[in-house]
């Protein structure tokens, strides 16, 4: 097996374990787990789902060191933000922050930008934060934090494993086609830009 069938075999794996959470994204109404709860909120909103995606596409973009490291930035920020909005600590700007990390994301994957991993690492961290306080201000108020935070960092990660997996099989592609799925993250994100002002 080719180290190219590998990296197909990675992301089409990545998908076929996001499939069935995806049943989960709506978790209705009544007692439910608390896990359920945090794990469905990214999946809830196409905005964090992009941005999730870009998330590991950027990791898988930039290689080496860089698979973990920016992922986990990105987990571990969002963890302080999320922690921000559930103690009601204000973050200004949470929706301009979560848009713009669709166009800032979406924009480095389109130009192929090349960044040191820290560089990477800081940029995935700043939005982090607007996400995981989007998070951490949704959390149901008879829920518990460490079971909501374990499912929303559990849907996030699954989310950046896809989009490695992706990053990875699609180098086997023309570059465009990475370059293309860049350019539509952050227009989307132009969008959502355009509606929160």
């Amino acid at each position: 097996m080719s180290l190219n069938d590998s990296k197909i075999r990675l992301g089409l794996a990545a998908l076929a374990a996001l499939a069935p959470s995806l049943a989960f994204a709506h978790v209705g109404a009544g007692p439910v787990h608390d896990l359920l709860y945090g794990f469905a909120h990214p999946l809830a909103g196409f905005d964090h789902v992009l941005a999730m995606l870009a998330v590991g596409l950027f990791a898988a973009h930039l290689g080496g060191r860089a698979l973990l490291a920016v992922p986990s930035a990105f987990m571990g920020c969002m963890l302080l933000g999320g922690a921000l909005g559930v103690f009601g600590t204000d973050v200004p700007l949470v929706e301009i922050g979560i848009a713009l990390s669709l166009v800032v994301l979406g924009a480095v994957i389109a130009m192929k930008r090349e960044l040191p991993v820290a560089a990477a690492m800081a940029l995935v961290g700043l939005f982090a934060i607007f996400h995981g306080h989007a998070h951490g201000t949704e959390m149901p108020l008879d829920a518990s934090g460490t079971s909501y935070a374990s499912g929303f960092v559990a849907a996030t990660g699954l989310l950046h494993l896809v989009g490695v997996g992706l990053g990875l099989a699609g180098a086997r592609f023309p570059r465009r086609i990475a370059q293309f799925g860049g350019a539509a993250i952050a227009v989307v994100g132009v969008v959502f830009l355009g509606a929160g002002l």
